[in-house]
């Protein structure tokens, strides 16, 4: 290496802004690398309004080539990583294999969709982590509608239209609020379906939105019962079978969609790494560096970074911390070739905003509860701001369809097995699904 290398393994939230703080402060100190699975970064937070056909799918995805100016991007899947030698290996998409020696090495894998030992669920529920799941869900949805269409059973009416989604976080919530206005529409379109689609959203938590503000809790708890979902406080699934879901209350439902969106863990990388980890995190200390290895940075929800706000709690895996903590490390890194000093991590909450389609939302910026038009106003802009990219195009989607009907119909691009919430779960639907 004629310079210095820093190798960043994953483009999510956290490793895409350490590349992007370090290709303006430290691209003359060192050569900085970028491995991820894919040539494009994720905004996650829009991925409910891809599912309900608000906005194009490729909206969200925001080259690495074309804004990471002086970071050489690979393609490829991390597979190993030698400490005491100082080198990463992996795969490229084509099979392929190759190393990556560093000079320090950031670990921003990120996560996945978090498993319960459920009987059914690997089986017949999908995930919501990523643009492969929110086009298939889409899919999925529309063509429900459409089979519901065509029968004359009423039993089989009533399954295909009835959706259920599993966690009452962030996702789970957003997805039932943009998924029932979503088959609203759909069905108005149809005047031979006489039927009312039905969207449940269970949870063991004992409200919507558990981690965030009671008053947001109870602004999306209403705006979703006003509108038609099934709230179901203090029950989740207790077995999932090919033509419905049997409730912990004892409830049976037939459905032909169980949507998993229960949280996340971290990517299973991390605990083949043998070093210490916490929660299945890894562990770091307060400037992000791995214990033992000063030249290893960890950042994102593969890291149990100390929430210095909270003594003793390590902070949760949400993108806030994530993009946060990913610039630090880019800080730190610079620091470590002399440019700057070194500075621990210390978050301040900013508020959080959900959006629940149509003209509702919650937020509180500043510790300001809002909901409604201000709180859509506050939710959108806060998007456009924190996009990296594609920031016209998604407005430009969301002014369309305020304007304009929605078209709706299945684009096929990808199949059910392409997506299960294991990837050696195949699906095995009763009903065609």
């Amino acid at each position: 290496m004629t310079k210095p290398r820093v190798v960043i393994v994953g483009a999510g939230f956290a490793g895409y802004h350490a590349a992007k703080t370090l290709s303006r402060t430290a691209r003359n100190k060192a050569e900085i690398v970028l491995l991820n699975s894919t040539d494009y970064f994720l905004y996650l937070p829009l991925l409910p309004e891809v599912a309900a056909g608000v906005v194009e799918p490729g909206r969200l995805s925001v080259p690495l080539s074309g804004t990471l100016d002086g970071v050489r991007v690979v393609v490829g899947e991390a597979d190993r990583v030698d400490l005491q030698n100082r080198w990463v290996g992996y795969r490229m998409p084509e099979g392929d294999g190759g190393r990556l020696a560093y000079d320090r090495l950031v670990l921003a894998v990120g996560s996945v969709n978090k498993l319960l030992p459920i009987p059914g669920v690997t089986e017949y529920a999908h995930g919501f982590r990523g643009l492969p799941e929110a086009l298939y869900l889409h899919d999925h949805v529309v063509r429900q509608v459409e089979l519901a269409e065509l029968t004359d059973d009423p039993a089989e009416q009533r399954a295909r239209t009835t959706f259920v989604v599993v966690g009452a976080g962030y996702t789970g919530t957003e997805v039932a609020a943009h998924g029932q206005l979503f088959t609203d529409r759909l069905v108005a379109q149809r005047p031979h379906l006489d039927v009312r689609p039905r969207w449940m959203l269970l949870d063991v938590a004992s409200r919507v939105l558990p981690e965030l503000d009671e008053r947001m809790s109870r602004t999306a708890d209403r705006v979703l019962r006003r509108r038609g979902v099934d709230v179901r406080m203090g029950t989740s699934v207790a077995e999932a079978t090919p033509d419905g879901v049997m409730l912990t209350d004892g409830e049976y439902v037939p459905t032909c969609s169980l949507i998993w969106c229960v949280g996340v863990r971290p990517d299973p990388f991390v605990a083949e790494l043998g070093l210490r980890t916490e929660k299945g995190r890894l562990v770091v200390d307060e400037y992000l560096t791995v214990p033992g290895f000063p030249e290893v940075y960890a950042c994102g929800d593969a890291a149990a970074v100390p929430d210095l706000t909270r003594p003793g709690k390590i902070c949760t895996m949400t993108a806030q911390h994530a993009q946060r903590q990913g610039k630090l490390v880019a800080h730190n890194i610079a620091a470590s070739y002399g440019q700057g000093r070194r500075r621990p991590y210390k978050h301040h909450d900013l508020g959080w905003v959900v959006d629940l389609g149509g003209k509702d939302a919650a937020a509180n910026p500043l510790k300001v509860s809002l909901a409604g038009l201000p709180a859509k106003a506050v939710t959108r802009g806060y998007h456009l701001l924190a996009m990296p990219g594609n920031r016209a195009r998604v407005g430009a989607d969301w002014l369309l369809d305020a304007a304009l009907p929605r078209p709706a119909m299945q684009l096929g691009l990808v199949p059910a097995n392409a997506v299960p919430l294991e990837s050696s779960s195949p699906e095995v639907p009763a009903y065609p699904r």
